[in-house]
């Protein structure tokens, strides 16, 4: 997957969703066209919350055919890494405040068969991953602090986002450029115009009443912004 080969890419993250009815939440985006399905993964010590674990993970995949974009706020991802892959994540994305060696951790995630993502948090700077830029798959810029949902979007990534945008044009790369935290219909044209390719979506699909119209909501001002 490389970013000029596909379009924009709407990742619904379940943190927003029913849990008491997740398989049919499952289905309501599916069948309104998303192409990912984002899975936050919090431990209670890297972020002061605790959601999904493994074991959700695996139920997931056995029923979605979108692939799982798992993203892993938690200490020691290391530790993690082989339980999600064989638990059917996709994609697996650690943050590069929480890794202790970085270029080892994103090989063991490609060596369990996912692409590779790394995560900067608000405070982070983009310099602190430009070393490894070579090896990811796709960059995650937070858009709001991790640990809760619901929380409002902070402008600041975008020039984050400009700046991937930039570096990935200078070296060549085809690494994704995903975001996430307060994104809805009212942010995602700018987004889209910075250079994110995949964006993730709670409250803006999840608490909708009509998801197909969220997500068709969200890809309009996208390509009204291209």
């Amino acid at each position: 997957m490389s970013y000029n080969q596909l379009k924009a890419m709407i990742a619904p993250s379940i943190l927003s969703a029913d849990f008491s009815n997740l398989e049919s939440e499952i289905r309501t985006v599916e069948a309104g066209g998303a192409e990912w399905l984002h899975v936050d993964v919090m431990d209670g010590h890297f972020v002061p919350n605790i959601t999904i674990g493994p074991v959700v993970v695996e139920s997931l995949k056995k029923k979605t055919k979108l692939p799982l974009d798992c993203h892993l706020m938690v200490s020691e991802p290391e530790r993690w890494v082989d339980t999600f892959a064989k638990a059917g994540a996709s994609v697996i994305t650690v943050h590069v405040e929480a890794a202790k060696d970085l270029p080892a951790l994103l090989k063991r995630i490609r060596m369990a068969g996912c692409k590779a993502g790394v995560s900067i948090s608000p405070e982070t700077e983009v310099k602190a991953i430009e070393a490894v830029l070579k090896s990811v798959d796709l960059v995650l810029v937070m858009s709001v602090r991790p640990g809760f949902g619901g929380q409002k979007f902070m402008p600041s990534s975008i020039d984050k986002i400009k700046r991937l945008k930039t570096l990935r044009q200078g070296q060549k790369q085809n690494f994704l450029i995903e975001v996430d935290g307060g994104v809805d219909s009212s942010n995602v044209g700018l987004l889209s115009d910075a250079g994110a390719d995949v964006f993730v979506a709670g409250s803006a699909i999840f608490k909708a009443k009509n998801r197909k119209k969220a997500i068709e909501d969200l890809r309009n001002a996208i390509e009204i912004n291209r």
